[in-house]
């Protein structure tokens, strides 16, 4: 008996590598319906002209010379976390620990900045805040390297389980230095003596982070492309069984690659405490060593499209804040606004990496 099955009605095949303008056509038509979707949602709820929202959420970034100036501010420190982390991404590490990095590297700056006046000048106090910072998040990020290079533990969980020890030192050494006493804060250090604080280029407050983080963007893309270290880092990403096949040591690359992502949030944490906030506080980092994940997937990791990513992200939330200020709108909303918007631009890789097929009428197989 010749029996026949019905084909599925919508078959999902793997694409092939789509050229770069079809790729970014494919994100703009995501991006344009994003927008429509919004402005639907935005008129059917609160009864708002969804163009002045759209242009509240411009306003909340390049409103004026001020506020694009903390854009910028915003999206290095982002970028920065972001580059950390993507090493360790491009190696199937998945370090989620970035947040208690950079607030390990943020409370070795403070301490360096509260210890240390009198004892040294200036420059050799910014001098022990850049090597501390940047010791301090490198160490924190090779425990887990270590245990997972040697035990092979879950790299996920003993990362995310740092940043609570992270958090919870920090909050311990905010009481330790409160001032005013009583307060449970630490204040702006060195108020008035300004030592530790990073020189200001001009009278461009943020544009030292800005230069650095740029710097710092340009030297990863060279070394996750044309270096050695980032090869290796490719293959063990690939397959750990073929890095070892042609003689990578794994278990080096692994601590080698968390050491490089550590170090990275430490300065991070320094450029936060030491250049921008002049303080310490358990929510420094804002969140951000969370955020850095989307960010580095979303750009496929590769660092110079990490910067319109970071831009991205840090525009939506700027633009939530505006609207809840100017409509008298609650924060939240804005927010669905925000997640809506990447919602469909996270979607969209979905397309760009896979095809639908659908069933052609009367198509059976036998």
């Amino acid at each position: 008996m010749n029996n026949k099955t019905r084909s599925p009605l919508i078959h999902v095949s793997k694409r092939g590598l789509l050229p770069w303008y079809k790729t970014w056509a494919i994100r703009g038509a995501a991006l344009v319906l994003a927008l429509v979707t919004c402005g639907l949602i935005t008129s059917l709820v609160t009864g708002q002209n969804p163009i002045q929202v759209y242009g509240a959420i411009i306003n909340g970034s390049f409103g004026s010379p001020r506020k694009i100036w903390v854009l910028l501010q915003n999206i290095s420190m982002l970028l920065c976390i972001s580059l950390a982390v993507t090493p360790a991404f491009r190696m199937r590490c998945w370090n989620l620990g970035a947040e208690g990095q950079a607030l390990i590297g943020g409370l070795a700056a403070a301490a360096c900045m509260i210890l240390l006046p009198g004892k040294l000048p200036n420059w050799g106090i910014i001098a022990c805040m850049c090597v501390a910072s940047v010791l301090a998040g490198a160490v924190w990020a090779a425990i887990p390297a270590f245990f997972k290079a040697k035990w092979n533990t879950n790299e996920t969980l003993f990362t995310l389980m740092m940043n609570y020890v992270a958090t919870q030192l920090v909050a311990y050494y905010c009481v330790v230095w409160e001032s005013p006493k009583g307060s449970g804060t630490i204040g702006v250090i060195n108020a008035n003596t300004e030592l530790g604080w990073f020189p200001q280029i001009g009278s461009y407050k943020y544009l030292l982070n800005i230069l650095i983080v740029a710097a710092v963007c340009l030297a990863m893309y060279v070394y996750l492309n044309y270096s050695k270290h980032g090869y290796e880092i490719a293959v063990v990403g690939e397959s750990e069984r073929t890095a070892r096949y042609v003689g990578i040591k794994v278990d080096r690359v692994i601590i080698r690659t968390m050491l490089l992502s550590g170090a990275v949030c430490g300065l991070a944490g320094l450029l936060l405490v030491g250049s921008t906030n002049h303080t310490l506080t358990t929510t420094i980092v804002d969140g951000r060593g969370f955020t850095a994940v989307m960010v580095s997937w979303l750009a496929k990791f590769n660092p110079i499209w990490m910067i319109l990513t970071s831009f991205l992200i840090v525009f939506l939330g700027r633009g939530s804040g505006e609207i809840a200020t100017k409509f008298g709108l609650n924060r939240s909303f804005g927010d669905i606004l925000t997640g809506l918007i990447l919602f469909f631009i996270i979607g969209s890789e979905f397309f760009i990496n896979y095809e639908i097929h659908f069933r052609k009428s009367g198509g059976k197989e036998g």
